[in-house]
């Protein structure tokens, strides 16, 4: 059994404390559940620049985490939201 978020955002992370070495956590977590691998979730939840498609199709799966992560990390290593427009990917 694992835990799916469904509201990553750069907001939901913090460091434990001021250490150099310390800890990454995740918070908010108000619209995760807890699913067994197979399970398909179907409400709309998460934030709209973090959401992956399958959520907005109402039929994903925990993957749809990792989705958000990536956008995270786009936003860390680009400084910049992607925008979805059509089937093109951009950056605005």
């Amino acid at each position: 059994m694992g835990v799916i978020h469904r509201d990553l955002t750069p907001e939901n992370f913090l460091l434990l404390n001021k250490d150099k070495n310390s800890p990454l956590k995740s918070i908010d977590f108000g619209v995760s559940n807890f699913y067994k691998p197979g399970d398909v979730f179907k409400d709309i939840v998460g934030n709209a620049y973090y959401i992956a498609l399958e959520v907005l199709k109402r039929k994903y799966e925990s993957e749809a985490d990792i989705w958000s992560i990536g956008v995270i990390l786009y936003v860390l290593l680009c400084g910049v939201s992607p925008i979805w427009v059509g089937k093109i990917f951009i950056s605005l």
